[in-house]
C-alpha cells in the first residue's frame, strides 16, 4: 500500500552470510569541557547490533548511557572513534546530511513525548514525511492514519496531544517514529513517566516491532522490562561492562536463585 516508504533489503554477503550490524561503535570516547575541567562520559566504548535485535541499555544515572545513545542518533559526535549504523560512518557526515540521514534511518521516542501541543495527532505522526519530503499529502496522510489505527489511536487523530493521557501520547509518539519506515528505533527511557501497567503495554509494542524485523535501543532504568529484552547493554562510569563487575551490580537486574 505505502510503496512510495519501500526500501532496498539489508545487503547480504555473496556466499549467503547474514547481514552484518546494524550498529557498531569503535573506541567511542566522548569528552565534554566543564567549569571543572574535562568531564569523560564515554570511555572506549565499542558495540555491535544485530539487525532485528531488542537491545535494553541499562545503567545508573550519569553512567553514560544517554550519552551513547546519542552516539548512534548522532545527535552528538564522539571525541575519538567511529560510529556506524545501518552502513553509514556518522563522524564523517555534516551537520545537514545527518540531519537528513538521521530522518530517514531513525525513529527516535522519548520520554516526554516531545509532540508538537499545536499540532493534531494525525499532524505529528507526519511531520517526519513532511521533513524529509516523502509522498504527498494524500499518502502522508493514509500513511499517518494506518499507523495511528496500528497503535489504537486512529480514533484520536484529530485531537491535540494535550487532551490524550501519557500513554496515549507515547503510543502516538512512536507511530511518528515509524512515519518513515526507519530500521532502527532509539527509545529514550520511554516508560518513565508511564504507570506499570501502560509502560508494560508500550514495551510489548516494542517487542513485536522487533519481532516484525525492526531493531530496537531501549535505554532504561527498569531493570524487570530489561530482563525481558533480547539483549541488556550495561554501562557504568562511560563503559560498557560484564555483569560481573562490582560497578554495575546497582544498575543490574535481580537474579533468581
Amino acid at each position: 500500500m505505502f510503496g512510495f516508504l519501500q526500501r532496498r533489503a539489508p545487503t547480504t554477503a555473496t556466499n549467503g552470510a547474514a547481514p552484518g550490524p546494524i550498529i557498531t561503535l569503535s573506541g567511542v570516547v566522548k569528552e565534554y569541557e566543564t567549569a571543572a575541567g574535562p568531564y569523560v562520559a564515554l570511555r572506549g566504548v565499542d558495540l555491535t547490533v544485530a539487525p532485528g535485535e531488542f537491545v535494553a541499555v541499562v545503567g545508573k544515572s550519569g553512567s553514560g548511557k544517554s550519552t551513547m545513545m546519542n552516539m548512534i542518533t548522532g545527535i552528538d559526535r564522539p571525541t575519538s572513534g567511529e560510529v556506524h549504523v545501518a552502513g553509514t560512518n556518522l563522524t564523517r557526515l555534516d551537520e545537514g546530511a545527518l540531519a537528513e540521514w538521521r530522518g530517514m534511518h531513525i525513529g527516535i521516542i522519548f520520554q516526554f513525548f516531545q509532540l508538537l501541543p499545536t499540532l493534531t495527532v494525525v499532524e505529528n505522526v507526519m511531520l517526519p514525511m513532511d521533513f524529509c519530503d516523502i509522498g504527498n499529502e494524500r499518502q502522508r496522510l493514509a500513511r499517518a492514519m494506518a499507523l495511528l489505527e496500528r497503535m489504537d489511536m486512529v480514533e484520536q487523530a484529530d485531537k491535540l496531544p494535550g487532551a490524550l493521557s501519557g500513554g496515549q501520547q507515547q503510543r502516538v509518539a512512536i507511530a511518528r517514529a515509524l512515519a518513515n519506515d526507519p530500521p532502527l528505533l532509539m527509545a529514550d527511557e520511554p516508560t518513565g513517566n508511564l504507570d506499570s501497567k501502560t509502560a508494560a503495554s508500550i514495551f510489548q509494542l516494542f517487542k513485536d516491532l522487533a519481532a516484525q524485523g525492526k531493531t530496537v535501543v531501549m535505554v532504561t532504568h527498569d531493570n524487570d522490562l530489561s530482563r525481558r529484552a533480547g539483549r541488556a547493554v550495561l554501562v557504568a562510569d562511560g563503559q560498557i561492562v560484564t555483569p560481573e563487575a562490582p560497578a554495575a551490580q546497582p544498575a543490574l537486574p535481580e537474579r533468581n536463585s
